[in-house]
C-alpha cells in the first residue's frame, strides 16, 4: 500500500527531472508549459529541475512552487 504522504511529497529544485516525471506524469505537460520541452531528452532526464531551468533561464525556485501549485502538492 502507498504512503499518502510520501505520494504528496513536494517537488524541490533539487529533485532529478526524471524522479519527478516518474512520480508526476503530468509534470511533463507543466513543464513544456514553462517552456522546456527537452524534458524527454536523454540528457535531462539526469539534471535536477534547478539545472535544467537554468538551461533555459528559469528561476528553478519558481518553477517548483508552480509545480506544486498546479500538482495540488502545497496550499497556496
Amino acid at each position: 500500500m502507498e504512503n499518502t504522504a510520501a505520494a504528496k511529497e513536494p517537488i524541490t529544485g533539487d529533485m532529478l527531472i526524471s524522479s519527478i516525471l516518474a512520480k508526476y506524469p503530468d509534470s511533463v505537460f507543466l513543464l513544456m508549459n514553462c517552456g522546456m520541452g527537452c524534458v524527454s531528452c536523454p540528457a535531462s532526464q539526469m539534471e535536477s529541475l534547478t539545472e535544467a531551468c537554468m538551461v533555459h533561464g528559469l528561476d528553478g525556485e519558481e518553477v517548483a512552487r508552480y509545480l506544486n501549485v498546479e500538482l495540488g502538492l502545497i496550499e497556496v
